[in-house]
């Protein structure tokens, strides 16, 4: 591994520039990631317990560094667990503006790369807000567990990305208006320069050939590249 190396159980990620040494990963309240998946991705990264996530790093053994939340979606034992750890907390009132997630982005600091898991599944409108919270914000973020991984390019990336196993789709998903010069090879459909719409997102459900890595590029917009493994090809 290398500095520019994001490394997840089932893939790596190949960054242009060097990642923040700093890796937090954050469980917040959709589907909780396995188990065996977790412990794995948690090794050298710094744990955040966002609400319910605290139900699941007490399931997985792991006491989180930080508990934020309101407290309104995890359990009574999890929270009452995470409130006697010896960890700072901050607690917020279930009415508010901003969800506990986007709370947490703001309070990682500005030199840290967020892996957020715990996105997926449950809930429609808050993946959608997840999803967009994590590309624009002012951090490097993705969205991962032992079945979906988003990340996200913007203006002028380039990412390399090997998978451990094929996955069962690789999409590309506009988060801004348009996304100019996508270019993706080593895919059963490839594109050189091509614009994608949010509009009319078409780029989806792609495949690799015969190797289980690719490369894939933009030149202006925000780009989400999303795949989809299958439930049980990891751990």
């Amino acid at each position: 591994m290398n500095n520019h190396s994001l490394m997840l159980p089932q893939v790596t990620i190949e960054y242009p520039h060097p990642l923040p040494e700093m890796q937090h990963l954050l469980l917040i309240g959709g589907r909780p990631p396995s188990l065996p998946w977790l412990k794995e991705a948690a090794k050298g990264r710094i744990p955040w317990a966002i609400d319910h996530g605290i139900d699941t790093w007490k399931a997985a053994g792991i006491s989180p560094e930080y508990l934020l939340g309101d407290g309104d979606s995890a359990s009574v034992d999890g929270w009452n667990w995470g409130r006697s750890l010896p960890i700072p907390m901050d607690t917020y009132p279930a009415e508010k503006d901003l969800t506990d997630t986007q709370l947490a982005l703001e309070k990682l600091p500005s030199h840290a790369f967020a892996i957020i898991s715990g996105a997926f599944g449950g809930r429609f409108d808050h993946a959608f807000a997840n999803i967009f919270s994590c590309a624009n914000a002012r951090i490097p973020c993705c969205l991962a567990d032992e079945q979906e991984v988003m990340v996200f390019l913007k203006d002028g990336m380039k990412l390399h990305i090997t998978c451990r196993t094929s996955p069962r789709a690789i999409s590309l998903l506009p988060l801004t208006g348009e996304c100019k010069g996508v270019t993706i090879t080593d895919v059963h459909w490839p594109l050189k320069n091509a614009t994608l719409r949010q509009n009319f997102p078409n780029a989806v459900s792609n495949v690799p050939e015969d190797k289980k890595e690719f490369p894939v590029s933009i030149t202006q917009g925000i780009l989400g590249v999303y795949l989809k493994f299958g439930e049980a090809s990891l751990l």
